[in-house]
């Protein structure tokens, strides 16, 4: 009897992603592009958003539609609460229902101590990598909420553990807004069939790394990587299909996927 109902899940079974509407905030590059490159080949409905990138973010579309996908644009500076809302707001009015929100929008700032840090600098890298994050999933809780239904991914990052490498620290404790706001989405949302999870990159080479990473820095990370090699986008992509797609992942909410290569170990 297992095996006769295994099989019926053959090759031939729509995937759990197929039409569903997928909203990925900070999808022109990096690791959001590559996420919604595959969510697009899954035949997802998406909307790409973007904000200082608009030619990374027309391209992912266009490769998306190239291969017979769906896929929209909406831009907006998610740092900035009336537009974070906005943004969801205009995202599910095209699609007309939201399925998977995926934040993944975030910066650094540059890297200083806690003690150097600048007015300026705290206030942005608050802004962007939690207010971005509170913001649209304030907005997007009501909606699915409504549906009774819907997945919300953030993307934390292994800094959310460790407090990050030198001159991380801010960027650190934000995500560690993320990766406990995620838990307490995860209790809120559970009434209503809403699931809310985690993936936490570690050492990614996008153009976060490019900008905020000298050789150096990458080097000593590398070297405290078993798996021996900085990561890649599409390393992170399968955590967030697998926590999107309710056929795999149903049962789980409330969670942080470390994908590090084994930097750290839960």
């Amino acid at each position: 009897m297992v095996e006769r109902s295994l099989n019926r899940k053959g090759p031939g079974v729509t995937n759990g992603l197929n039409g569903k509407a997928t909203v990925i905030i900070g999808a022109s590059s990096g690791i959001g592009a590559a996420v919604a490159t595959k969510f697009g080949a899954l035949g997802a409905r998406l909307i790409v958003h973007y904000n200082g990138n608009p030619e990374g973010a027309e391209e992912v579309v266009a490769n998306i539609r190239a291969s017979g996908g769906t896929a929209d644009l909406v831009r907006g500076d998610v740092s900035e609460r009336a537009e974070a809302a906005r943004v969801i707001d205009e995202a599910h009015a095209k699609l007309g229902r939201i399925d998977v929100l995926i934040n993944n929008a975030g910066a650094m700032f540059g890297r200083t101590s806690i003690a150097d840090a600048t007015d300026e600098q705290y206030d942005d890298v608050v802004d962007l990598n939690i207010g971005s994050v509170f913001f649209a999933c304030r907005r997007a809780a009501k909606i699915m909420e409504a549906q009774r239904a819907g997945s919300i991914i953030n993307t934390t990052s292994v800094a959310a553990r460790n407090g990050g490498s030198g001159g991380a620290g801010l960027y650190g404790s934000a995500k560690g807004f993320v990766s406990t706001i995620t838990r307490v989405l995860a209790k809120e949302l559970a009434p209503f069939n809403v699931r809310a999870n985690a993936v936490a990159p570690g050492v990614i080479m996008t153009p976060f790394h490019q900008r905020y990473s000298t050789a150096e820095q990458l080097e000593g990370a590398r070297q405290g990587i078993p798996l021996g090699r900085i990561g890649t986008p599409d390393d992170c992509v399968g955590a967030y299909q697998f926590l999107a797609d309710e056929t795999m992942s149903s049962y789980i909410t409330g969670q942080v996927i470390e994908v590090n290569g084994g930097q750290i170990m839960p």
